[in-house]
């Protein structure tokens, strides 16, 4: 029998990433009701990804958007997703494919999803305290374009 075979984590990495995109599919058909929002955290220096060249060099490795009250042309495709959000009141297109999303997670019902690094292994993932560190350097409170916003670790609405 082949190593890889039916490649079984494979297989659940791909049925999860799937769930992630009928998420998102399914906001751009009936939009997000109630308190429902998303955490999405992705590989910026991940095949494929756009961004600004700006928003690369400040997350060069990794960085997690919010999908919430402003986002705009939000379109699923079948191998990432595209919006338009806003950074420091300036409107910015991204496109991020399903295979380099490390995170997902919707607060409000206490879901999340983390991405095993053994389906993506050129990504060395940091660990989630250094991300939220360097997302609160990256974006103090009061900073133009902030809400005073906090940054949450997903680990927060991890089961444990």
């Amino acid at each position: 029998m082949a190593k890889e075979g039916l490649n079984l984590t494979g297989r659940v990495d791909a049925a999860l990433r799937g769930v992630v995109r009928d998420a998102l599919a399914y906001v751009v058909d009936h939009g997000l009701s109630g308190q429902h929002h998303f955490y999405i955290s992705f590989r910026t220096d991940s095949a494929g990804v756009v961004l600004p060249s700006h928003l690369r060099q400040r997350y060069p490795e990794e960085m997690t958007i919010v999908l919430q009250h402003q986002f705009w042309n939000l379109e699923v495709k079948e191998q990432g997703f595209e919006v338009t959000l806003s950074f420091n009141n300036v409107q910015e297109y991204l496109f991020v494919p399903f295979a380099a999303i490390t995170a997902f997670a919707d607060p409000s019902v206490q879901f999340g999803l983390q991405f095993s690094p053994q389906q993506a292994p050129s990504f060395a993932r940091r660990p989630a305290a250094a991300a939220v560190q360097a997302a609160e350097a990256a974006a103090p409170a009061g900073a133009p374009g902030s809400d005073g916003g906090q940054v949450v670790a997903l680990d927060k609405f991890r089961r444990k």
